[in-house]
């Protein structure tokens, strides 16, 4: 997994972020316009969702590296990495649908990819297992991220997430007995505390959904 060069393109989004604040005023003109079940704190609306979009990207290696090694734990590395591998591509030669995004803003459309994928590959797992490859619950982020992005382009994206999950990914890549005893190790408490370093992205940054919103 070539998590370094990813790690170091998001470094200098960050930078570029700094000398420009591109993202902040993109932001800015954003925030009256989402949708009402984004709950945001009445001070620093503004900052809090800056802060919520750099660790949604900043996050993307570190989820990556662990969900490869926990596939590799499981003995279907072979199944999972290229579609792991697909999210790296995303960033470092994103699609052609991303072309004029700039900075943070473009990591961003990146960022949902990954994440979506192993979203994706999580749904799987819980399938199969009844437990998620990461324990990490990125449902919110996802759709606070799919609002920023945009209805519209957020639904290609989703499109290109599914054709590659549909395509790397099968019954098959289930029914392998190194999977079956990987799923008594699911079980163990060392298993159990590896999880607890996951917390909820949003929750953590204070940003919230409100899904069940009363009708107007």
């Amino acid at each position: 997994m070539n998590t370094a060069a990813l790690r170091e393109q998001i470094q200098k989004a960050q930078q570029h972020e700094a000398e420009t604040g591109l993202l902040t005023r993109q932001l800015e003109t954003q925030l009256p316009h989402l949708h009402s079940a984004i709950q945001l704190p009445d001070v620093d609306a503004n900052g809090v969702m800056t802060r919520f979009v750099a660790a949604y990207i900043e996050q993307v290696p570190d989820l990556l590296d662990a969900a490869n090694e926990v596939a590799r734990e499981a003995g279907i590395e072979s199944q999972i990495k290229p579609v792991l591998k697909i999210a790296v591509q995303f960033f470092l030669q994103p699609p052609a649908i991303m072309a004029g995004h700039v900075g943070l803003d473009s990591l961003l459309d990146e960022a949902y990819l990954a994440h979506r994928l192993v979203e994706e590959v999580n749904d799987l797992y819980i399938k199969h297992f009844g437990q998620p490859l990461i324990p990490l619950d990125m449902t919110v982020a996802n759709l606070i991220a799919h609002q920023l992005i945009g209805e519209e382009f957020a639904n290609q994206l989703d499109e290109a997430v599914h054709h590659a999950v549909d395509e790397m990914l099968n019954e098959d890549s289930f029914a392998l007995e190194s999977v079956e005893a990987y799923r008594e190790k699911l079980n163990s408490p060392d298993t159990g505390a590896a999880w607890k370093r996951w917390p909820c992205l949003s929750r953590q940054l204070g940003v919230g959904l409100e899904l069940d919103q009363p009708a107007a």
